[in-house]
């Protein structure tokens, strides 16, 4: 048997690189932890989920205030917000949380933590800093980076993407989006909040591709009731820098349109990080979208397996960290477990929130499932009209079997309610249990047991069961001729 220097090696210290080490060193195996970056955390803690998150915080606080007549409040007088204290807030939250994520709490679980550019001399050895270390198993978790398509004239103009975003020294007046995933619609709403001018351009017919278009139109229309403008089936021809201001000119149908503002966000996808490793002298195969695993997440090398945004697979946080733990099942324990993402969830955190799990409609169909659709409205549940936050709606997907497999919310503090789907899903609690059970009143969470009420509704209070009640207990009917 190879003599390796450690039991596992592990590049990239996000989310998924973390869940590995953490979990690898207090099992016992010698672990080694290489990132790139000088600090540990990824791109979710320094230019992703936390500092976005932190923001979309600060931008709803200040929007609440500047309509708080909406709540029988007094008009107060709002200052012109100084997007350098929002930035000190949001690098106090990154520090905080990096304390959790540092080297030296790492080093204390029994994780050798190195930082620097690592490249692979063979399958079970990379070189570090001058350096050779082997290890008997590799994880690649390098995660992802903005992708940037080519488009005439970016490469002479200034932009910003997620990685500059956060540490602004001043408000834009105004900013151009390009692109409208969850990060562009995110950002797009928080800096019009603000009090940017925003205006968000998208190739396709509707924003949040992955979602059915209905939910995605009601993020649009509250997005727009804020202040954003869009362009959809817009293609970009160019765009230029004219000083204090970018120009960007697009084309809708047979119109030419020159777009002027002072900041340019280019959000138009994510690319994995696969460049620079070696990884083409291993024979490790990848591809533009990222590095190719089965679902034990195994690479083409049975001793090498790869987590996170860089398979190009789900680019979520808690996706990284589910497959670091399969990773951990296979690689430490030598347990074949395999990655099921049936039942994976995922949020968009615009303001109403769109959260979902499993399949949409588009998904649906797209498998030729036949199905159906059950939906509530927010407006019907009392603790949104007392909060005053009654748009949206929750719509849950039936098979023909009548078992769900999919729901999404649009609404307030949807990605905590789908919580309650997560574990109805993924522990195959029936529809029926859900639907008897008691919701505390008034709460959001009672738009759950609504929608699997309803669904129960329609054959409990239907006239076949009317008419064996009638026969057997002599029932009497209607009390009241109206309605």
């Amino acid at each position: 048997m190879a003599n390796y220097d450690f039991d596992i090696g592990i590049l990239g210290g996000g989310a998924a690189g973390l869940t590995i080490a953490s979990g690898a060193a207090q099992l016992g195996a010698k672990t080694l932890l290489i990132e790139k970056e000088e600090q540990l955390g990824g791109d979710c803690l320094h230019y992703g989920c936390v500092p976005s998150k932190t923001l979309i915080k600060t931008a709803h606080v200040w929007h609440q205030a500047a309509t708080a007549q909406r709540y029988g409040l007094p008009a107060l007088a709002m200052k012109p917000v100084d997007f350098k204290d929002v930035a000190a807030r949001i690098q106090s939250v990154i520090g905080t949380i990096q304390k959790h994520d540092s080297a030296e709490r790492f080093c204390s679980l029994g994780v050798k933590v190195e930082f620097g550019n690592a490249q692979f001399t063979d399958e079970h050895a990379v070189r570090l800093n001058g350096n050779t270390h082997s290890a008997r198993a590799w994880v690649i978790a390098t995660g992802s980076s903005p992708s940037i398509v080519p488009i005439e004239g970016l490469d002479r103009t200034p932009y910003i993407t997620n990685r500059e975003i956060f540490c602004l020294d001043h408000l834009p007046v105004s900013m151009i989006f390009l692109g409208a995933g969850p990060i562009a619609v995110e950002m797009a709403q928080a800096f019009a909040r603000l009090g940017s001018k925003v205006t968000v351009v998208q190739r396709s017919g509707q924003i949040l591709g992955k979602e059915d278009q209905d939910m995605a139109d009601g993020v649009m229309s509250a997005l727009i009731s804020d202040g954003v403008t869009f362009h959809l089936n817009a293609a970009i021809l160019r765009v230029g820098d004219l000083g204090t201001e970018k120009e960007v000119v697009i084309k809708q149908a047979d119109e030419t349109i020159s777009l002027m503002a002072e900041m340019i966000f280019v959000a138009l996808g994510r690319a994995a990080n696969v460049n620079g490793m070696g990884l083409e002298a291993i024979g490790l195969d990848f591809d533009k979208t990222g590095i190719k695993v089965n679902n034990r997440m195994r690479t083409n090398h049975r001793h090498i397996y790869a987590a996170g945004d860089v398979t190009g697979r789900y680019q979520f946080t808690h996706a990284a960290g589910y497959e670091g733990g399969i990773v951990i099942s296979n690689a430490i324990f030598r347990l074949p477990r395999k990655a099921d993402y049936t039942f994976l969830p995922w949020c968009t955190y615009s303001d109403p929130e769109l959260a979902s799990i499993g399949m949409n409609e588009a998904t649906a169909k797209d498998q030729g499932i036949k199905y159906s659709v059950w939906t509530e409205e927010f407006k019907a549940n009392d603790r949104s009209l007392a909060e005053g936050q009654e748009s949206g709606k929750i719509k849950m997907i039936l098979d023909q079997r009548q078992k769900p497999i999919g729901v999404q919310i649009l609404g307030s503090r949807a990605g905590d309610l789908l919580s309650e789907w997560v574990a109805v899903l993924n522990g195959g609690v029936k529809l029926s249990t859900l639907a008897g059970a008691v919701h505390p009143y008034p709460t959001l969470g009672e738009i759950n047991k609504k929608v699997a009420g309803t669904f129960f509704a329609k054959k409990i209070f239907s006239d076949r069961v009317k008419k064996a009640l009638k026969l057997f207990f002599n029932l009497k009917g209607r009390a009241c001729g109206t309605g």
